[in-house]
């Protein structure tokens, strides 16, 4: 609010001067369009200024003030050439003027990410800027928690969204398939839920990687020289980052730690929806998606029952519940050597990441 109350003085201050110093003598209407004109541009360019990062900043300072002074430099030319009116040699050495310093500004500005800000001392230092940098995966926006995090608040800062990354959502949209159709619609309408949180700023990066092919590593280029974090949901984009000396914050990680733990031994109710890959086995799942397997219950598909869980198996790429329906005939000892069993299968076959890992990859980030 302070900040809009500065922005309205200075647009007042702006029409006030032109009104009073008359660039255009009598024409008063001239003056004030000029006026609100000249302000409106100046606030605009601050807000687009506030949106970039120091260093490009820095870089189209640099690049400008190079820029002017090849024009001094190139002026001094034209100066010594002889035009038939003296206007030409005004407009040429305006033209130069204006053509540099864009050309300038904007090298300067593609070209400050490369700049040490460390060489200049503590006061251009962005490491606190670096630390709360964040760059978003396909499949973390896709999957759509990240907006809710952000709304909360223990997620803030900038979060980078790369251009490939929009080029990649965009493919997907556009897709002829009507599932893939809607999530990569529904990952442009997150994106835009997590540019109205106030608490963090969402910067689209334009820097691309030609050498590099696959999305997964460009992003880990693009952590890298940032010093930023990935956040993404995909399990072997995680392990790939954590190898390549990456920090990742994965949001599944984060949503098993939220959810409530289940100890072998107590009971719980869940709803018998199919019959399981094992001999007598039911499937169920919880509200969250977490799979219920339940030893002795394929009878009970299509009803609440209440099953007394007997080991969790919880990994980065999710949990999985393991529980039995008693039944009167059966012995304590082969239940839980049947169901010991049953784990171990499901360890092998549930989770295609230890043995299938590009499938779970298309599973995961829906690409």
């Amino acid at each position: 609010m302070d900040l809009w109350i500065i922005r309205a003085l200075l647009f007042a201050g702006i029409v006030l001067s032109g009104v009073y110093v008359r660039p255009f003598g009598s024409n008063l209407y001239l003056t004030l369009g000029f006026s609100v004109a000249l302000g409106l541009v100046i606030i605009l360019a601050e807000m687009r200024l506030r949106k970039l990062s120091p260093k490009t900043l820095i870089g189209a300072a640099i690049g400008s003030i190079l820029g002017i002074i090849g024009a001094s430099l190139i002026s001094l030319v034209v100066a010594r050439m002889s035009f038939d009116h003296p206007q030409t040699e005004t407009f040429i050495q305006l033209l130069i003027l204006i053509l540099m310093t864009y050309i300038g500004l904007i090298a300067g500005a593609h070209k400050g990410e490369y700049l040490d800000l460390s060489a200049f001392g503590g006061i251009f230092s962005d490491s606190a800027s670096r630390k709360s940098t964040k760059v978003l995966d396909t499949s973390v926006i896709i999957d759509g928690r990240i907006a809710d995090i952000c709304k909360t608040g223990f997620l803030e800062g900038t979060l980078v969204v790369p251009h490939f990354v929009l080029r990649e959502l965009q493919q997907i949209a556009d897709s002829a398939d009507s599932a893939k159709r809607n999530r990569g619609r529904r990952g442009l309408d997150v994106l835009e839920k997590v540019k109205s949180v106030l608490d963090v700023t969402v910067q689209i990066v334009e820097k691309d990687y030609p050498d590099v092919k696959e999305v997964d590593l460009k992003l880990i280029e693009l952590a890298k020289e940032m010093g930023a974090k990935i956040v993404t949901n995909d399990f072997n984009l995680n392990k790939v980052s954590q190898l390549r000396g990456v920090d990742v914050l994965n949001i599944n990680e984060l949503a098993n730690a939220l959810k409530p733990v289940v100890l072998p031994g107590e009971t719980m109710k869940v709803f018998i929806l199919k019959e399981g890959k094992e001999y007598n086995q039911g499937v169920a799942y919880l509200d969250d998606g977490t799979m219920v397997v339940v030893d002795n219950a394929r009878r009970m598909i299509g009803k609440t029952i209440a099953t007394q869980v007997t080991s969790v198996l919880q990994t980065t790429a999710g949990k999985m519940i393991f529980g039995r329906f008693p039944e009167e005939s059966e012995s304590g000892g082969s239940s839980q050597q049947s169901v010991r069993q049953d784990r171990r299968s499901y360890e092998r076959s549930s989770f295609p990441h230890r043995g299938h890992g590009e499938d779970d990859r298309e599973r995961v980030r829906g690409r």
